[in-house]
C-alpha cells in the first residue's frame, strides 16, 4: 500500500474517533439544554424505530427547555412514552401538540461526575487514536520490509503519522476542555 494511502487511511480513521467522541459528548447531559440529548432517542412512529429528529423538529428556546414538535401532533404521546423508556431522568410533558422537557441543572456532585465521565470518554479516544498510529506504523513497516518503501520514506511517513496523532489529540483535549467548562458552569 502506497504510504499517501495509508496516511489517509489513518487520518480518516482518527478523525471519525473524534467525530464519534464530539457525538457522545453531544448526549451528556450538562444542565444545559441541548437538541443532542435527544435527537437519537427512537420512537414508535406507526411500528417502526425512527429516530426523533426525524420525525419532529427539535428546538431550544430556553437554556433549560427543549421543546418537541413533533410533525403529525398525534404523535405526541409516543415521543412522551420514548423519552421516559430513554431514562435520561427527566421528565417530559405534553399539552397534545408540543413535548417539553425542562432540564433542570445538576447538583456539584454530578457535575464531577460527568465531568469525570467525559475525561475518561476523552482517554478513550486517546487511546484509539494512538492505536490508529501504531497500526499505520505496522503497515509501513510491513511495507519497508517488503522493499515498496525506501527506509527514508518510511521514517518521513512515520512522522507525518505522528504530527496526525498530535494534531488529532488536540482536537480531543479541545472537546474535552469545551464540555467540562460547560459542565461545571453554574
Amino acid at each position: 500500500m502506497p504510504l499517501d494511502e495509508i496516511e489517509f487511511e489513518a487520518e480518516e480513521k482518527m478523525e471519525k474517533t473524534v467525530e464519534v467522541l464530539a457525538e457522545e459528548f453531544r448526549r451528556i447531559r450538562s444542565g444545559r439544554a441541548d437538541a443532542g440529548l435527544v435527537e437519537h432517542i427512537k420512537v414508535d412512529y406507526y411500528g417502526a424505530e425512527t429516530p426523533l429528529n426525524q420525525m419532529a423538529t427539535i428546538a431550544v428556546p430556553e437554556p433549560q427547555l427543549i421543546v418537541i414538535r413533533p410533525y403529525e401532533p398525534g404523535m405526541a404521546g409516543e415521543v412522551v412514552k420514548a423519552l421516559q423508556e430513554a431514562d435520561l431522568g427527566l421528565n417530559p410533558t405534553t399539552d397534545g401538540k408540543l413535548v417539553r422537557l425542562a432540564v433542570p441543572p445538576p447538583s456539584q456532585e454530578h457535575r464531577e461526575q460527568l465531568a469525570s465521565q467525559v475525561k475518561k470518554l476523552a482517554e478513550e479516544a486517546r487511546v484509539a487514536l494512538r492505536n490508529v498510529r501504531h497500526k499505520a506504523n505496522k503497515e509501513i513497516e510491513t511495507e519497508e520490509k517488503e522493499h515498496q518503501l525506501s527506509e527514508d520514506d518510511a521514517y518521513r511517513g512515520k512522522d507525518e503519522i505522528l504530527e496526525l496523532l498530535h494534531k488529532y489529540e488536540e482536537k480531543v483535549n479541545e472537546l474535552l476542555e469545551k464540555k467540562t467548562k460547560e459542565i461545571m458552569e453554574v
